[in-house]
């Protein structure tokens, strides 16, 4: 039995199989999951998990070369988008509207829905590369 890290068995395989500039979505209860990009929901009431909770998790076990949200962000989430720049500081921090951000996450290799309520708590994470 895995004993640390993501102990979801679906976060734990779509992380493992990602390359070099894969995608992967972190997403509010709202976002809709293009047809066939693989949806992994961890939402159980509104507001759990959190958007911060799941992004912290999968940041500490995936390594992250850049980040993209939704212009919209920073008039109707501004506490999420200061949580991105403060959790990602140093690393691209890309903003795109919202429209094309839903077309972006029809190349994600998954999107993970949270319970999250808030407007605009969506992340796109592209994967780098670690080399220990």
């Amino acid at each position: 039995m895995k004993k640390q890290g993501i102990l979801n068995s679906h976060i734990s395989k779509v992380l493992s199989d990602l390359g070099h500039t894969d995608t992967i979505v972190i997403a509010d209860v709202g976002l809709p999951i293009p047809e066939g990009v693989t949806k992994i929901d961890l939402a159980l009431t509104l507001g759990s998990p959190s958007f911060e909770e799941t992004v912290n998790a999968i940041a500490s076990d995936m390594e992250i070369e850049k980040i993209v949200v939704a212009e919209e962000m920073k008039t109707n989430n501004s506490e999420a988008l200061h949580y991105i720049e403060d959790k990602f500081e140093g690393c691209d921090i890309e903003a795109c509207p919202h429209e094309k951000f839903k077309q972006l996450t029809r190349q994600a290799k998954a999107v993970i829905r949270t319970g999250e309520a808030k407007p605009y708590a969506n992340v796109i994470l592209q994967a780098g590369v670690y080399f220990g």
